[in-house]
């Protein structure tokens, strides 16, 4: 066993933690155990100060005070980096804080592992250019707020509202309806129709209309009241060769490009779950509009963020020939990044946000999750269960949180209630989205009893959908095989209270298989592989095959061999080669293992002769080419050269024997010829008129 990569550093916090230091080290190969500071911040803070300068690099157990540590290192200009691991929360401050010791080493030894390799990134650019939304009053309130800072615009949307323009012209405003807005942070695109007779760029707020208006229609926000007025049209009188009014307006939409939105619609012109960077949609709230204008104001400059996602478009099952197959990811795309590009799919990875949901759902691994890359993510799982094993824990569970609000919740937890039990492990995801079955089966094969996830409420339902649907796969499979059940959850909590009362109510753990040794793989299918075999050779009842609901990826194909005629259109649409032909025999020939169930197959098939069923067949046949259908070969009658099924033959004599085209003497003979016979025949049996017959 190798020594750990970073010098450990443990601190009990002032005692409030009680954990066996030699356990740990022991489980995470070191050959000495640490020394357990218990003010490692103050009054221990020269240990660390030996540390840093010696050079290697340093992992501290603490995070509260990892701001602190950060500029002490800095300031002792040490050589080594620094990491920093979370035990209090997470295990030290628990009711069941005395069996923690094997969860505290799996939680270090993850956090000692190698940084995952880089991703590529994905740049944003804006120069402030501000776009405000809106009623009149509070767009025109907060454009004179942001002015000094943003280059600001404003559209007076639907008429909303009226208030005084301002004495001075600082920024453009605008009036229009049907706005819409579509783009991301430094590429927005808002587009509008002129709804009012006024047009506010053009008007030079000279005042002329206003008493000219025998109705009082027009007053200082320079917009007509359509409702009163009568169409007197003195106001276009007044306006002259300004020409700012005209009743009879007929322009195409107008549009503006800007960096930044902000929408103080009643309703959001962007209706998506997670809006796109640089959008905000604070609505009528005077804090979030704050906060929002806040926020706003820091957003001029360059901005990267990770392309979360890599995408195959060779076993993209998502259309051919303009038939639609699988669009899994398309619908559950939170962010409307996706969508359809002929026979595949094309993201946008400027409106990507990381969920991960689309290589979740994805069946083919065409989509696949890269901030973690699934081999990563694996290798976190891997080191996180095996050590908890070696330490001596037992039943192990994994929760599974996102980065942000799940975070928190977990955090909060063990500050304010009972803690974690001390075989729930917490794992840090991204988004919890990105959790699909490779991940979830992948956690039982390596040792896990149970696989929890926790969603603190900012998920979009349909990821919840998506979660419940993967788990129910992965459950039945297990659940076959003779693994008990419930070795998944779904903890929807909103507060620690409640996710409290979760945790420690879990249901009995089910008995963990034996660990598997292999590496999950960022082939999603081969990881799958993988995991079956092992979940099937340890299996407390091994079963062939496994019954699955309509929708599952996995299932075979099955063929009504009366209707097909072996034209082999499904073979052309098949994108994961899963159904194939032979070269030496009519036969259409199929390897389930590949199947997806995308449909495609089912729906280009011109006999309707094919259906799908969903299961998972785990024997080696799923791997070995069996024939769903074959035929008997038609020789040509008159040079004997194979070149057709008999059924097809058949079906074509059958359904143009009584066709006109084909009453001529010998001419449904022609159809049991090859090509080159056939005309050959046609040439030698050919009726050639005459000019002398014509009377």
């Amino acid at each position: 066993m190798t020594e750990p990569r970073h010098k450990l550093l443990l601190c009990n916090c002032n005692r409030t933690m009680q954990f066996d230091g030699k356990a740990v080290a022991g489980a995470l190969g070191a050959s000495a155990g640490p020394h357990i500071h218990s003010e490692l911040c103050r009054r221990h803070v020269a240990a660390f100060e030996a540390a840093a300068k010696s050079g290697e690099d340093l992992l501290v157990a603490c995070t509260q005070e990892a701001p602190l540590f950060t500029e002490l290192h800095e300031q002792f200009q040490a050589a080594g980096n620094i990491r920093f691991a979370n035990i209090r929360e997470t295990a030290g401050w628990s009711a069941d804080a005395a069996a923690a010791a094997p969860k505290i080493a799996a939680l270090l030894a993850v956090a000692d592992l190698p940084e995952p390799e880089p991703v590529p990134l994905v740049r944003y650019q804006s120069h402030g250019q501000l776009l405000i939304i809106g009623p009149a009053d509070a767009a025109l309130k907060w454009a004179d707020s942001l002015a000094a800072q943003l280059q600001v615009s404003v559209l007076i949307a639907d008429g909303s509202g009226r208030a005084e323009l301002p004495l001075e012209r600082r920024y453009p405003v605008y009036s229009g309806r049907d706005v819409k807005v579509a783009g991301y942070l430094g590429a927005f695109d808002v587009a509008w129709e002129q709804g009012n007779p006024i047009d506010l760029e053009a008007c030079t707020r000279c005042n002329a209309c206003i008493p000219a208006c025998p109705e009082h229609a027009i007053d200082y926000s320079y917009q007509i009241d359509l409702d009163k007025c009568k169409a007197h049209r003195q106001c276009v009188k007044a306006c002259g060769d300004v020409r700012a009014i005209d009743f009879e307006r007929n322009e195409p939409a107008r549009n503006e490009r800007c960096d930044l939105v902000l929408d103080l619609s009643a309703k959001p012109l962007i209706k998506l779950h997670q809006p796109p960077q640089g959008y905000f949609a604070p609505g009528s709230d005077p804090l979030k509009q704050a906060q929002a204008a806040r926020e706003l104001a820091t957003m001029t400059g360059e901005f990267e963020k990770p392309k979360f996602f890599v995408y195959r478009e060779k076993i993209c099952a998502h259309s051919r020939s303009e038939i639609a197959g699988c669009t899994q990811c398309i619908d559950i795309c939170s962010t409307a990044a996706i969508s359809a590009d002929g026979d595949h799919v094309k993201v946008e990875p400027h409106l990507c946000m990381g969920c991960g949901a689309c290589a979740s759902v994805c069946p083919s691994g065409a989509m696949t999750y890269a901030y973690p890359r699934v081999a990563d993510a694996g290798m976190r799982l891997k080191t996180l269960l095996g050590t908890y094993a070696k330490a001596g824990g037992k039943q192990a569970c994994v929760l599974f949180h996102n980065a942000n609000d799940g975070r928190e919740l977990v955090m909060r937890l063990g500050r304010h209630g009972k803690g974690l039990p001390a075989r729930v492990i917490p794992l840090e995801a991204f988004h919890i989205a990105s959790l699909g079955i490779d991940t979830l089966l992948g956690a039982i094969a390596y040792g896990a009893a149970q696989v929890v996830i926790v969603s603190a409420g900012t998920e979009a339902p349909d990821y919840l959908s998506a979660l419940k649907r993967e788990m129910g796969y992965a459950q039945q499979i297990l659940t076959a095989l003779g693994y008990g059940k419930r070795h998944f959850e779904l903890i929807e909590a909103r507060d620690s209270a409640g996710l409290e009362a979760a945790v420690w109510g879990l249901p009995a753990a089910p008995a963990a298989p034996t660990a598997a040794t292999f590496n999950l793989s960022n082939e999603k299918r081969t990881t799958l592989d993988f995991i079956f075999d092992h979940l099937l050779k340890h299996a407390p009842s091994p079963q062939p095959e496994v019954g699955l609901p309509a929708g599952a990826p996995f299932g075979a194909v099955v063929v009504d061999k009366q209707k097909c005629t072996l034209c082999m259109a499904c073979v052309g649409a098949c994108p994961e080669s899963a159904l194939l032909d032979s070269k030496e025999l009519p036969q259409l020939r199929f390897i389930e293992r590949n199947c997806v169930q995308c449909g495609l197959c089912e729906k280009t098939c011109p006999e309707d002769a094919i259906s799908l069923a969903s299961r998972l067949l785990l024997t080696p046949a799923a791997k070995t080419a069996v024939v769903l259908n074959e035929a008997e070969v038609f020789a040509c009658t008159k040079c004997g050269k194979p070149f057709a099924t008999r059924q097809m033959i058949d079906n074509m004599l059958g359904r143009l024997g009584a066709h006109s085209m084909f009453s001529a003497p010998g001419a449904l003979e022609r159809l049991k010829m090859c090509a080159d016979c056939r005309v050959i025949d046609l040439m030698h049996n050919a009726q050639h008129g005459s000019i002398h017959d014509l009377k």
